[in-house]
């Protein structure tokens, strides 16, 4: 019995030892197929996004930026059940800008708006279906600048070219970037803002890259800034009834014509200060080193208007902001920890 074991296990051994050749040559064999229809996976996805304008995850590496996060940059089709979402309302209320559509603004895309869409692409040659695709937002920006002849274009004077130190102020709730020249300011521009759901960063950032026709959604020139919890930028748009409204994803959106001005202009590295002086901030307590986001940004904001000098507004509490909580509780005759406190948002006005 125990023989007849050993004897169907060392056969059982040896046929598995002649059978792994066969299986490596067959996985050789496969690995060829293999990676061709990985290959054209990822040629179809490209293409496909090339096509659509959307790209869901990073761009491609040669575009040289991260996607951004203020455009979901999806095609908008009929389905069932609808398409919802702020690209949708954005779309009715620049149809409605046009008079091409009379319906509700609420971001659900029905028939209705399908057919505004499909006579829009009529009338400028497309296949008139109910498509909302890179093709359908060209023909919407050429149908708004002949609605609104000289909108967005530049001045006579706009050829000077700015000296001296420049940065950029770009107010949320006036809807205006102004750039300013050693001090002074030098040009200023209508911008769309993000909405309320979807809001500018206010704080105190610089441009971190540049790029050149990135994706329709973006317009002819992007410019990202420096806001590390997400890619936010200024840049064109596609939709230039949108601008002088809250309408972005939290981007800075300009006239085509505005953003490739000042494209020129501007180097990577230049400050971008983003504010919105009515903003109720909101900060907890027990802040403190390592902590990060627009409480922080708003505590530095504060501090610097004091006199205790955190650093830049970028939303990082480190070693400059811990210094200048510790100053101030210093100062002030407080336990010095720094630690953001009830008693230290007190001082600061924060503790809301």
């Amino acid at each position: 019995m125990g023989g007849n074991g050993r004897d169907r296990t060392g056969s059982e051994a040896r046929r598995a030892k002649r059978a792994r050749p066969r299986r490596r040559a067959a996985a050789r064999a496969l690995e060829g197929p293999l990676f061709l229809v990985l290959g054209l996976l990822s040629v179809g996805l490209l293409a496909f996004q090339a096509w659509s304008g959307f790209f869901p995850g990073p761009l491609p590496t040669a575009l040289g930026v991260e996607s951004p996060t203020c455009h979901p940059g999806r095609v908008l089709v009929l389905r069932d059940p609808p398409l919802r979402g702020g690209d949708v309302a954005e779309l009715q209320a620049a149809l409605r800008q046009l008079g091409l559509y009379g319906g509700p603004v609420d971001g659900v895309f029905l028939p209705a708006i399908g057919e505004a869409v499909a006579a829009l692409r009529a009338r400028h040659g497309l296949t008139p279906v109910a498509r909302v695709d890179p093709a359908f937002w060209r023909a919407l920006a050429i149908e708004w600048h002949r609605a609104h002849p000289g909108a967005g274009v530049l001045s006579a004077t706009s050829t000077e070219h700015p000296e001296g130190e420049l940065l950029i102020v770009i107010n949320i709730e006036e809807r205006r970037l102004t750039l300013y020249a050693d001090g002074y300011p030098f040009k200023s521009y209508p911008v769309a803002v993000g909405t309320p759901w979807t809001p500018s960063q206010p704080g105190q950032w610089r441009i971190r890259n540049k790029g050149v026709h990135l994706g329709p959604q973006f317009g002819s020139r992007w410019m990202g800034l420096s806001i590390w919890w997400g890619s936010y930028g200024v840049h064109g748009t596609n939709n230039p009834g949108s601008i002088g409204s809250a309408a972005s994803g939290g981007c800075i959106r300009m006239f085509n014509y505005h953003v490739e001005e000042l494209y020129e202009w501007v180097p990577i590295g230049t400050p971008v200060h983003i504010v919105s002086p009515h903003w109720l901030a909101s900060v907890p307590p027990l802040v403190q080193d390592g902590w990060g986001g627009l409480a922080v940004v708003f505590l530095q904001w504060q501090m610097q208007r004091l006199g205790f000098d955190p650093g830049e507004a970028d939303g990082r509490f480190g070693e400059a902001t811990d210094a200048a909580v510790r100053n101030l509780e210093a100062f002030y005759g407080l336990n010095v920890d720094g630690v953001v406190d009830t008693d230290v948002l007190c001082l600061l006005d924060l503790d809301r």
